[in-house]
């Protein structure tokens, strides 16, 4: 296959996978309030079905590097694909919180593999000068997604079942193993090494006993000590990785990466602005619904705004990132999507639906902007060698962020709550949380500051459009 082709149709065969992904965490959110009755649970409190896709993913993301290095990029995807779509059935059966909170976590399973994975085909494929390229073939397809899933899960859960939304994944992996099949090589490294099963435990637990604490130290699924002890175990557990891991030979999650000051300024930065950019997706279909009244399918017409806001970003992506550098628009573009995101917080009763949905398109042009470019320069000073480890470790920070942001989003929502003193959520409740998530933004700016004017230029460069 001529490799212009190849740069072309391996980046959107793999977006297969980020689409039904994408599809299946934006219908789900819209569907939280209707999840959270027939559960009998409080709507805040189904938190934990994201949280726990989240440790699905945080336990097996380490290890998809080795397993595609070992066993080939192509045979794990697949595999992924798989386990996947099995888990959104099991959401589809799911009669408790408990069962559906089991099935998220099975997805989060697959999606460890599932996108990653596809990162390093794409790596191996594409050549650096066309890198901002693909990404743009890779994100153009899996934001049609946040476009289409809200409305889609809207009107299905308004208007037939939560349960049918499940369904959807069904078809499109099975079309991704298809493709994967027919187009994508069996690439993997001749000699990844032995696998690092005491790095693997102590980062995989740790990392879990943490963020599941944070999430429910509400005390509204277990007792608020049990969750504190989770914290400090998954804390210690952690702690121990890092002292382990300077000492190691090739440790699973390998912290040297972060010496490179443009993996550092994509991973760490990065994560300080997707605690805000995880944080969204909960919130605002909660505010819309719970706080303002409307239905499934009025949210989903709402919050589908946010995805054409970052389509059109996308567009202009490369433009930018050659006319202004990396360290530049890291910077500048931090404030803007911090801003665009607490902005959510000023929704009232009675405010007009179209300035709404305004405010919402906003609130998707900026942090496209910022998540792009987050994405690119990540592997900018990478090795073709590195890239499974290097993604291993980019992949787990840049989740647990994501999950870290679901959970702020909750522990400030309750606590708005209390303080007003309401039973229910109210929409007086919801711009404490916007505004809290928001300011994560901000504090990549340190980090990326200390860029240097020219970092990422190869890649930069190749932003042709």
């Amino acid at each position: 296959m001529p490799l212009a082709i190849r740069a072309f149709l391996v980046p959107l065969i793999v977006a297969c996978a980020m689409f039904m992904e994408s599809v299946d965490a934006n219908i789900i959110v819209t569907a939280l309030p209707s999840m959270a009755r027939d559960f009998g649970s409080d709507p805040v409190a189904l938190k934990i079905g994201i949280i726990s896709y989240v440790m699905g993913l945080g336990v097996f993301i380490p290890v998809c590097g080795w397993f595609a290095d070992r066993f080939g990029a192509r045979t794990i995807f697949r595999t992924a694909i798989g386990i996947f779509v099995v888990g959104s059935l099991m959401c589809a059966a799911s009669r408790s919180l408990d069962t559906f909170s089991l099935a998220r976590f099975i997805q989060g399973v697959g999606g460890a593999m599932m996108v990653p994975v596809g990162r390093i085909i794409i790596f191996r494929v594409v050549p650096k000068a066309e890198f901002v390229r693909a990404m743009n073939y890779l994100s153009m397809p899996a934001l049609l997604a946040p476009a289409v899933a809200p409305l889609l899960g809207g009107f299905i859960t308004t208007y037939l079942h939560w349960r049918l939304i499940f369904f959807i994944n069904v078809p499109v992996g099975i079309l991704g193993i298809y493709l994967t099949n027919k187009h994508i090589v069996n690439s993997h490294e001749p000699h990844p090494g032995p696998l690092d099963w005491v790095g693997f435990l102590l980062s995989a637990v740790g990392a879990s006993a943490l963020l599941l604490g944070l999430s429910l130290i509400d005390g509204q699924l277990v007792s608020a000590r049990t969750a504190i002890e989770l914290c400090v175990v998954g804390a210690l557990l952690l702690v121990l990785y890092v002292l382990y891991a300077q000492r190691a030979a090739r440790p699973l999650l390998d912290l040297a990466f972060l010496r490179i000051p443009t993996y550092r300024a994509s991973v760490l930065g990065g994560s300080m602005f997707r605690i805000g950019l995880g944080a969204v997706p909960f919130l605002l279909p909660l505010s819309l619904q719970e706080g303002l009244g409307m239905s499934a399918f009025q949210s989903g017409a709402i919050t589908c705004a946010s995805a054409f806001g970052g389509m059109f970003m996308r567009s202009l992506t490369s433009t930018v990132l050659r006319r202004y550098g990396f360290r530049t628009v890291l910077i500048y573009n931090a404030v803007f999507a911090g801003i665009a995101i607490a902005a959510c917080g000023t929704f009232v009763p009675g405010m007009p639906v179209w300035l709404i949905w305004v405010i919402v398109l906003f609130g998707g042009f900026f942090p496209a902007l910022q998540f792009t470019s987050l994405n690119s320069m990540i592997y900018a000073d990478i090795d073709s060698r590195d890239a499974g480890r290097a993604t291993s470790l980019g992949s787990v920070v840049q989740q647990m962020s994501l999950g870290l942001g679901v959970t702020v989003a909750g522990i400030v929502l309750q606590i708005s709550r209390a303080a007003h003193g309401h039973s229910h959520i109210m929409w007086s409740d919801f711009w404490p949380a916007f505004a809290a998530v928001g300011l994560f933004s901000f504090g990549s700016i340190p980090i990326t500051r200390r860029l240097s004017a020219n970092a990422g230029d190869e890649i930069a460069r190749g932003a042709r459009g």
